[in-house]
């Protein structure tokens, strides 16, 4: 479905903004598979993984809203070492990461480091609880790409939570 011109209806009303508008696509097409699976009884299933959850790299309310998440228990590289297992074709295994936000937009450059890097940091940080300066020591990688890697945890730690109620 071509949601450009919902896209137009609202930069008609609504002031530029590269990030605000990358974020309003990721919720267009979120309200139209709800709209789907609203009319037909399905379920939304999400594409999010262990590495974009755990990173924060995902729209909230946007490509980050689902009903289940099948993959996300598996980091990045597993999901494409299971692709391979599955023989997944190579076009699509080989297809760089991307959140499709703006033209040419893809995932390893925005976050500045490929996730062959990133995924054996996100285990050892978050599931191991292993310290920045261990893990940097233990991959052989620089202590300001984990430093990195811990803040994009931390800045979109509130992307994992629920809402706060607020208890009247």
């Amino acid at each position: 479905i071509d949601i450009n011109p919902l896209l137009g209806k609202f930069a008609e009303v609504l002031p530029e903004d590269k990030i605000a508008r990358g974020n309003l696509m990721a919720r267009i097409r979120m309200s139209i598979l709800y709209y789907y699976a609203t009319i037909n009884g399905y379920l939304v299933a999400g594409t999010s993984d262990k590495s974009e959850i755990q990173t924060g790299y995902f729209t909230k309310f946007g490509d980050g809203a689902a009903d289940i998440l099948p993959i996300a228990d598996l980091y990045k590289t597993q999901v494409r070492g299971l692709g391979k297992y599955l023989d997944i074709p190579a076009v699509i295994l080989q297809k760089k990461s991307s959140p499709r936000l703006w033209i040419d937009h893809l995932a390893e450059e925005e976050l500045g480091m490929d996730y062959e890097t990133i995924d054996p940091i996100l285990s050892m940080l978050v599931e191991k609880k292993v310290k920045p300066e261990q893990v940097a020591r233990k991959l052989a990688v620089s202590i300001n790409e984990v430093r990195k890697v811990r803040h994009m945890i931390e800045k979109n730690a509130h992307k994992r939570k629920m809402p706060p109620i607020a208890y009247l």
